[in-house]
């Protein structure tokens, strides 16, 4: 006899077509809808048609920290009290060239603070920090909760891919949203970033909410929206949340790739580097301290010092990797120079994460590998003059064929003309709770 299934408390249909109406869904009916989908009693092409409902009616603030909380529940919670030493992450919304985690976490470490940074993988125009990690020989991503414990008790900081545990639903939805079109949605972008970072445990976080053409929410406004609907949702869990609205529409420093974002990283860890990175990893570390209860000390002098860069070697050491070891070079380099003389007026981020993604850096699907030799370095800024023949960009790559898809994406990222292009602010908000 054939076992009967136990009977629902809700109709999955009833709430596709509630949420198609515009109508709200009450917290019990998203507890019940996320614990379905998890454990398989909920379709995928429901939960799909679920997911299109919401990007086009939108969610309240109660529906998506109700959803949130549905998320975290599906998991298990990590806590850091016992490490003697407050733990602030830190998160960004993804950009071209955003390599910040590789020097600000070392930074943080050095002054006493432990920094989880649960990491991912890039995927389109958008670069990820692992990626960029695995080009270091031996270095290893995925940790148990007790090795990260151990690092950030003896190193500071770890650098990791988030464990199976965490919030298991929002790994579930994402796989979804991101083959059916539902992924650009502030209420699903923000409960998918904060049920991670709630569960995992930190005392504070502070958010890089980027704006701009190579980022995720190009408008400024959008990405406000985001930026302080992750900070209320942080209130209302208790975790102490800032967030900052960062300009991404030129790329952040010289390198974009995996191995050469690296390399830029150790010299800003060095005293060195773009005066972009630096700038932004300073900005984002302050918040930390503040956060930290450490407003008082200033974080420029570890990047002189040295007290960063050996965080970092120790960091690179404790995860199986040779922090002095040499990271891969290309075989094939190409230059796209310039056509006319004038003046940068933009260089735009996507082009270019285009342009590096095309060339290997990244990946068109989750699990596809990357070229960490791949990649694009950046030769002018904005407001830069150039001459005719000048160099933009050396593209690298090792892949037979990819150098002119690359290339192609390349040689439409510059915009030159006569006059001095208007500043525009690296920072351009700063999100709080109380606004």
């Amino acid at each position: 006899m054939e076992q009967q299934r136990a009977v629902e408390p809700h109709d999955v249909v009833d709430l596709i077509t509630a949420k198609r109406h515009g109508r709200p869904l009450d917290p019990d009916e998203i507890s019940w809808l996320i614990d379905a989908f998890t454990r398989g009693a909920v379709a995928p092409e429901q939960m799909s048609a679920l997911l299109m409902a919401i990007v086009i009616r939108g969610m309240d603030r109660e529906e998506i920290r109700a959803m949130t909380a549905a998320m975290i529940a599906s998991g298990e919670r990590m806590d850091f009290t016992a490490l003697g030493r407050p733990a602030i992450d830190k998160h960004s919304t993804g950009g071209v060239g955003d390599k910040i985690t590789l020097p600000l976490v070392p930074l943080l470490a050095s002054l006493g603070v432990a920094v989880p940074q649960l990491s991912g993988r890039g995927l389109g125009h958008t670069g990820g920090t692992l990626d960029k990690l695995e080009s270091i020989p031996g270095w290893r991503a995925s940790l148990t909760n007790d090795e990260m414990v151990a690092m950030l008790t003896d190193v500071g900081g770890v650098i990791c891919a988030a464990g199976s545990g965490l919030a298991p639903a929002d790994r579930k939805m994402y796989a979804l949203r991101d083959v059916t079109g539902t992924v650009a949605a502030v209420p699903l972008i923000a409960s998918s970033i904060m049920s991670k970072k709630i569960a995992e445990g930190a005392n504070g976080l502070v958010l890089d909410v980027k704006f701009g053409s190579g980022a995720f929410l190009p408008e400024v406004a959008d990405a406000r929206e985001l930026a302080t609907t992750m900070v209320r949702l942080g209130a209302d869990s208790g975790l102490r949340t800032v967030a900052l609205l960062t300009d991404m529409d030129a790329p952040l420093g010289r390198a974009v790739g995996n191995a050469n974002e690296v390399r830029e990283a150790v010299e800003v860890l060095g005293g060195g580097g773009p005066a972009d990175v630096v700038e932004l990893t300073l900005a984002l570390a302050r918040e930390m301290l503040a956060l930290a209860g450490m407003p008082h000390i200033d974080p420029a002098p570890a990047l002189r010092d040295g007290r960063a860069m050996d965080a970092w070697r120790r960091l690179i050491a404790a995860q199986g990797g040779d922090p002095l070891a040499a990271l891969p070079e290309a075989r094939e380099r190409e230059i796209v120079r310039a056509e006319t003389d004038g003046t940068v007026q933009r260089v735009d981020a996507r082009s270019v994460g285009v342009g590096a993604w095309r060339l290997g850096a990244g990946r068109a699907r989750p699990g596809d590998p990357v070229d960490h030799a791949a990649g694009v370095e950046v030769l002018v800024r904005p407001g830069d003059r150039v001459r005719a023949g000048d160099v933009l960009f050396v593209a690298a790559c090792d892949h037979e064929g990819r150098m002119s898809r690359g290339l192609e994406a390349l040689r439409g990222a510059v915009e030159l003309g006569a006059g001095a292009p208007e500043p525009r602010p690296l920072v351009a908000g700063r999100i709080t709770a109380d606004e």
